[in-house]
This record gives C-alpha cells, structure tokens and sequence, in this order.
C-alpha cells in the first residue's frame, strides 16, 4: 500500500447552491464519489457538485484542522474564501 502524503481541503457547491467542505487525499476520486452518490450523506441527492475551491496540505492532520476551520465560517466568509482562490 502506498501513503499518498498529497492531502487537500476542499469545498464542492452542490447542485442546490450549498456548500460542502471535505478533506482528501484523491481529490479527483472523491469529486467522483460525491457525483456517484456515494461521497458524504450530505452530497446525496444534492448532485452534481463541482469543486470550487481547494488547498493543498501537508498531511492529513493539517487537512483536518483547515477543515474545521472552514466549518465555522460563514457562508459568506467562505464565498470570499472562494472568490480569492479564483
């Protein structure tokens, strides 16, 4: 098995106009999962999503704690977040 150390954090805008904030090591993958059906219970029935923003990090750890971070934005802060990713 090999250790994909290429973490990301992520925020996907669901078919529905939510945004959805995750954490991956295969983000291409798991872009999929979300369009399949089979990614977070959120993203069901919200599809298809699109990846809007992402960040690259160090580990998984750092990954989990941007995150959380993201989490307790706003909407508002994290459209602004997203905005300046473009």
């Amino acid at each position: 098995m090999t250790k994909n150390s290429q973490w990301f954090t992520y925020i996907i805008r669901c078919a529905d106009n939510t945004l959805y904030t995750g954490i991956s090591n295969h983000l291409e993958k798991r872009i999929d999962s979300h369009n399949s059906g089979n990614g977070a219970k959120y993203t069901k029935g919200r599809g298809p999503v699109k990846l809007v923003y992402k960040e690259k990090s160090k580990d998984k750890s750092t990954a989990s704690k941007r995150e959380a971070e993201i989490k307790k934005l706003t909407r508002k802060e994290k459209l602004k977040l997203i905005s300046l990713s473009t």
